[in-house]
C-alpha cells in the first residue's frame, strides 16, 4: 500500500470515512470529513430524505482527491439529533452554524436537489462565508413545479415498493436503457459501505422535509442577482423532480454562472455522468 501525503487524512475513501458528530447549539450533527487538510473545504448538502450514505462515493472520492470534503446531515436526519425543520430557512441557518462550529471562515458548497435550495439560502444569508457554489438538480425559490415534488414522487415511490426497487431508480434517472443502467450502477455504489452506515431517515423527518420543499416552491422568488460568486449549475435534460427549466432559470438569474445540462439524464444527472462531472467540478473549484 502506498503511503498518503502528510496533508491527507488517512481515510481517503468515502466508504471508509468514520462517522463524526459535533454539538451545535445543543444538537448533535453527524458528518464525515475526508481529503486534503489544506485549502477551502467543500461542504456537501444532500437531497430530500438523504443520509450520509446517499452521497455518491465516486463523486465524493473524486472531489476529495483535491479538496477537503465535509459531507453533512440535516437536523433530525440519520444520526443527527433534533427534529427535522419544515423550512429551508432553518436548514440554512443550521448549516451556517455547523460550518462555523467546525471552525471554517470560508467554504465552497455543493447542493443537490433540496441541498441546492439550502445552498442558495446560505449564500444569500452569509455571502462572505461562501467562495464558490455548485447547484445540481435544483431550482430557485418559487421555481416551476417545485411545490409538486410530492405529487410527482409518491406514485414512483409506490412503484418502487411494488417492483422491489429503490424509488430513486425511477425518480433520479430516465427510463431509457442508458438511464436504467446508470440507475442500477448508482444504487450499487451507495451500498458499497458495509459497516458504520448511517441511520435511515424516519417517516416523520421525511414528511417534514417535504413540507419544506413545498414551502420553498410556493415562496416568493429570491434576488439571485445578489449572488456574485462563481456558480456552476448542473442537471439532466429530463429532471422530473425539479424540472430542468429551473436550472436554466438559475443560469439566467445568476450573473456569470456556468450551466451544464446532460443529455438523456434526469434528476441524478451528475450521478449518471459522474466521470464527466467530477473533472468539471474540480476545474471549477480550482485551488
Amino acid at each position: 500500500m502506498t503511503s498518503l501525503p502528510s496533508n491527507v487524512a488517512p481515510h481517503a475513501r468515502y466508504i471508509d470515512t468514520p462517522n463524526l458528530s459535533i454539538n451545535v447549539g445543543g444538537t448533535a450533527f453527524a458528518y464525515r470529513d475526508l481529503g486534503p487538510r489544506d485549502g477551502v473545504p467543500l461542504v456537501l448538502l444532500n437531497h430530500w430524505g438523504a443520509v450520509l450514505d446517499n452521497f455518491d462515493p465516486r463523486i465524493v472520492d473524486g472531489l476529495a482527491s483535491k479538496h477537503r470534503v465535509i459531507a453533512t446531515n440535516y437536523r433530525g436526519i440519520g444520526a443527527s439529533g433534533g427534529v427535522a425543520p419544515v423550512t429551508i430557512d432553518e436548514m440554512a441557518r443550521d448549516a451556517i452554524a455547523l460550518i462555523r462550529a467546525l471552525g471554517f471562515e470560508k467554504v465552497d458548497l455543493l447542493g443537490f436537489s433540496l441541498g441546492g435550495f439550502v445552498a442558495q439560502d446560505i449564500t444569500l444569508k452569509a455571502p462572505g462565508l461562501v467562495r464558490k457554489l455548485i447547484l445540481t438538480g435544483t431550482g430557485p425559490a418559487g421555481g416551476t413545479r417545485i411545490d409538486k415534488v410530492g405529487a410527482v414522487s409518491w406514485p414512483l415511490m409506490i412503484k418502487g415498493l411494488l417492483t422491489l426497487r429503490d424509488p430513486k431508480f425511477y425518480l433520479f434517472f430516465t427510463s431509457t436503457p442508458n438511464g436504467r443502467r446508470s440507475a442500477k450502477a448508482f444504487l450499487e455504489r451507495i451500498k458499497e459501505r458495509k459497516t458504520g452506515r448511517d441511520k435511515d431517515p424516519t417517516p416523520g423527518a421525511f414528511l417534514r422535509q417535504l413540507k419544506a420543499i413545498k414551502a420553498w416552491g410556493q415562496q416568493a422568488p429570491q434576488d439571485l442577482g445578489r449572488i456574485d460568486i462563481p456558480v456552476l449549475i448542473a442537471n439532466g435534460d429530463n429532471d422530473i423532480m425539479v424540472p430542468t427549466v429551473n436550472s436554466a432559470d438559475l443560469g439566467r438569474r445568476i450573473t456569470g454562472s456556468q450551466l451544464l445540462i446532460y443529455k438523456d439524464a434526469g434528476h441524478g444527472g451528475i450521478f449518471q455522468h459522474h466521470t464527466d462531472f467530477v473533472p468539471k467540478a474540480l476545474s471549477f473549484l480550482g485551488d
